[in-house]
């Protein structure tokens, strides 16, 4: 149980950045003085570092101790969102931004690195579908939280709550949590690899904010150039022997797909709601309730589901009714009430999300070897 409670808390900040900053955008472009792109920054220094450097977290826990480097990457996070919350300038936000992202990429990786280690059969299930379901809910609880502290307190509050939520992770850790590793790990970490694809990802973000078709190349062709790297490195961060697995490539297309779409609607619609139909900041988190809700109250029970009826229908259920989400809010009328508007399509996006997300996690995590799970 402290385990399950150590992995949830531990992901739970770290999720909750991820949406509840989009909430404080307007506010920030205010304070900080900064334009669409600095905004977009804002969001993607984080996301990028992050999504570059979670191989190479998942790999250094299997390596040094999925507890040791779900900690450093716990209180890495910490330190750097007090740099956050002191940030003068949106330039200084940015570059701690990234670094929430390195803490980030070490602790989340660590997480159902844990769980794998700790927990087996159906009880791996209902355990990573409970870290499912509160992950999940942390992500869109983010933009109620964030609404509720920008107007309250300030946004450089949404990233001092990190601190307290860290430290007790921490504490847990040390006192109630085992070591575990890969005994098979050998050679040296993957470092070539690791900035090879942030490289890769950076160039082809830019490209995409700045509209620059160059950079755009030269991040395709990076990642490329990791994919190869990978393919003839002594220590591979990331194995492409795993990908014979047709359920492991399979569930990670479908991620990419997936959430992708779940990504920019939790950055697009929360802004929308602010400057276009006129939300308060609460009232903008707010609207995302319904979609907390019917992921908490389910996804314990769609998590058990894979060891039942399998993981295919949960995940095509699960992504057709997240289609229709998406088409319902995109049809969104601005005249209209909550109701008849939002309310139907962040409805049944909860419902989707909550037949594909935990499914998709268990999928994935029992369709590797248990010393890979980092």
């Amino acid at each position: 149980m402290w385990v399950l409670i150590a992995a949830i808390l531990g992901s739970a900040a770290i999720f909750i950045d991820g949406t509840a900053v989009n909430v404080a955008l307007p506010v920030l472009a205010r304070d900080l003085h900064a334009d669409a792109a600095g905004l977009q920054w804002v969001v993607e220094s984080y996301a990028l570092s992050l999504s570059a450097l979670l191989l190479i977290g998942g790999a250094a826990g299997d390596r040094f101790g999925r507890r040791r480097v779900f900690v450093v990457g716990n209180a890495i996070f910490a330190v750097a969102s007090v740099w956050c919350a002191l940030s003068p300038a949106i330039g200084s936000l940015i570059a701690a931004r990234f670094v929430q992202g390195i803490g980030g990429a070490l602790a989340t990786p660590g997480s159902l690195a844990l769980i794998s280690a700790n927990f087996e059969g159906a009880g791996r299930g209902k355990a990573i579908g409970t870290w499912s379901g509160f992950t999940a809910m942390t992500s869109a609880v983010g933009p109620l939280l964030g609404g509720w502290l920008v107007e309250t307190l300030g946004w450089p509050w949404v990233f001092y709550l990190n601190v307290p939520v860290a430290a007790v992770v921490i504490a847990i850790c040390a006192l109630h949590v085992p070591e575990s590793s890969d005994p098979q790990a050998r050679g040296r970490l993957d470092l070539f690899g690791a900035a090879v694809a942030a490289v890769g990802l950076g160039a082809l973000v830019f490209g995409l904010i700045h509209k620059s078709f160059p950079s755009g190349i030269a991040g395709i062709a990076a990642l490329l150039g990791f994919v190869a790297w990978e393919a003839r490195a002594p220590s591979p961060m990331m194995p492409l022997r795993i990908f014979a697995n047709r359920t492991f490539a399979a569930t990670n297309l479908y991620t990419f797909f997936l959430y992708a779409a779940l990504g920019a609607s939790l950055f697009f619609l929360p802004i929308d709601l602010q400057n276009a139909q006129h939300y308060s900041p609460v009232a903008a988190g707010a609207a995302m309730m319904p979609f907390i809700v019917i992921m908490f109250v389910c996804s314990r029970w769609s998590g058990g589901l894979v060891a039942s009826i399998g993981a295919r229908i949960p995940l095509l259920l699960g992504a057709s009714l997240a289609a229709c989400g998406f088409i319902a809010l995109a049809l969104l009328q601005h005249r209209d009430s909550y109701w008849t508007s939002v309310f139907p399509g962040i409805a049944i996006l909860g419902a989707g999300g909550a037949l594909f997300v935990a499914p998709l996690t268990t999928a994935v995590m029992e369709s590797v070897p248990e010393e890979q799970a980092g």
